[in-house]
């Protein structure tokens, strides 16, 4: 199995990195050369040239030195790009979808990939070859790499938020138990997908998984309000249509970019900790199978322009399913979808339709069993097939989860660790005074804990584990 790490580059001098960026612009000439070649050949009703044979003969006859210090390795890694982007969309276009197109659109930058052979790694020093005639680059790195040296297979240098990044792929191996500890296949876990709760998961004997994904949550309103308040404050002097842009401009879409791009390292981040929990605690019960319920169908759906931007920019269903999927299959845990339409708005224990709750605890009217929403839907995708197009249940009945573990993803975002309150929040009233129990003059806001507290208690939990809440955190039934 392959895994990658994206790594910075660190201390960059003018020279090296004029240069990382002059091999970014070279490999982007190669892919416009490969559009303008194509074009051609469209204007005079030829085939198209988009095998890999047919491209690097092209490359072939342009000569060494064709493309700055771009060497033949790191140009052959774009054309390959170019080809399976066109085949791949060739295929969707013979499956019916029109709505894709071929690659036709110019880049600025493209980024470069050099397989294992060709560059050097001794420890953060990297080695990445140049053209016939120049001098190799050697570059430092901010950190380790957390893989060994001889498992890496290939190295990809990058720009990403104004910044320099190498992307280092290797070869891992499937992880590895003793009997008694296996993942079960036959054990399985329903997994629901949502914006407050990335995951909830519910497995068998009654045990569930629980992972707040508020903290993600709270980044993206701030970082839409500190773009609107940006936008605000420089909209006066835009330049006009037509005219040159200034200096100050380009330092503001420069800094612009930078925020945009620490922005999404952070949530992504967020992401993978959520991920990583739930593979643990699968891991840790034994389960074997995750089944979960594919909500994409529901994108699909007009709700309004509000709504639709609020689902699209809060809810990354498509790499919270990459993403876990990646974490399962390195632990050996296999990973299937099913249709998880009606499971929000069914009992797991009547079968019967509940109506949708004000808050996230829902009660059913029909068998008056409680329990926290998410997991009502995790319990019932827990019981369906992947080959059940219908979206109907199996004869198995749900497992209604009463021992419920309660994780918090996203503790590195501001205000997520020691403060409830995001400290880029402005305060809109007088601090409370340090008599009544609240946070002194000066602090962000109530002191939070670091620990998860336990559902129901005024304690905290110290170790973070099962909290047994029969109203809130489980599912109980009068």
């Amino acid at each position: 199995m392959h895994r990658t790490a994206r790594v910075g580059l660190h201390r960059l001098t003018n020279v090296q990195r004029k240069r990382c960026f002059g091999l970014l612009r070279s490999a982007a000439d190669v892919w416009s050369c490969a559009l303008e070649l194509n074009a051609w050949r469209r204007q005079r009703r030829d085939t198209p040239l988009v095998s890999l044979e047919a491209l690097y003969r092209e490359l072939t006859l342009a000569g060494p030195g064709a493309f700055g210090e771009l060497d033949a390795v790191g140009a052959r890694s774009v054309l390959r790009r170019f080809s399976d982007a066109w085949f791949s969309a060739a295929k969707r276009r013979k499956a019916g979808d029109l709505t894709i197109r071929f690659p036709r659109r110019r880049r600025g930058l493209m980024a470069v990939r050099w397989h294992h052979g060709v560059f050097r790694l001794q420890g953060r020093r990297l080695r990445l070859p140049a053209a016939l005639g120049c001098d190799p680059l050697w570059v430092q790195l901010d950190r380790e790499v957390p893989y060994p040296a001889e498992q890496v297979r290939s190295v990809t240098l990058l720009a990403d938020g104004g910044r320099l990044w190498v992307d280092v792929t290797a070869e891992v191996p499937v992880a590895t138990y003793p009997d008694t500890k296996r993942p079960d296949p036959d054990r399985v876990a329903g997994v629901d997908l949502g914006i407050i709760h990335p995951f909830a998961v519910a497995g068998p004997e009654g045990q569930a998984l629980l992972v707040s994904g508020r903290a993600i949550r709270a980044e993206h309103r701030m970082h839409l309000a500190d773009t609107k308040q940006r936008r605000r404050a420089v909209a006066k002097r835009a330049p006009m249509p037509g005219r040159r842009r200034s200096r100050r401009w380009q330092q503001y879409r420069r800094r612009e970019q930078v925020v945009q791009g620490r922005y999404l390292r952070r949530v992504r981040q967020a992401m993978h900790e959520a991920a990583r929990m739930v593979v643990d605690w699968a891991v840790e019960h034994r389960i074997g199978t995750l089944a979960v319920g594919d909500p994409r169908s529901v994108l699909t759906i007009p709700a309004g322009r509000r709504h639709n931007l609020r689902v699209r920019n809060n809810w990354r269903v498509g790499q919270l399913m990459a993403i876990l999927h990646d974490k399962a299959e390195l632990a050996d845990i296999s990973v299937r979808l099913v249709n998880e339409r009606g499971t929000s708005s069914t009992c797991p224990n009547c079968r019967q339709h509940v109506a949708r709750p004000a808050g996230r605890t829902t009660i059913c009217k029909s068998c008056n069993t409680i329990g926290h929403r998410d997991l009502f839907a995790a319990a019932i995708i827990a019981t369906r097939t992947p080959t059940d197009a219908s979206g109907g249940l199996t004869t198995a009945a749900a497992v209604l989860p009463h021992v419920v573990t309660h994780r918090r993803a996203g503790r590195h975002l501001p205000g997520a660790g020691l403060s409830r309150r995001d400290p880029r929040r402005p305060h809109r009233s007088s601090p409370p005074s340090v008599t009544t129990g609240e946070a002194p003059r000066g602090s962000v806001g109530r002191l939070w804990p670091a620990l998860p507290t336990t559902v129901g208690s005024r304690s905290p939990n110290p170790c973070g584990e099962e909290s047994q809440s029969p109203l809130k955190s489980g599912l109980r039934t009068r």
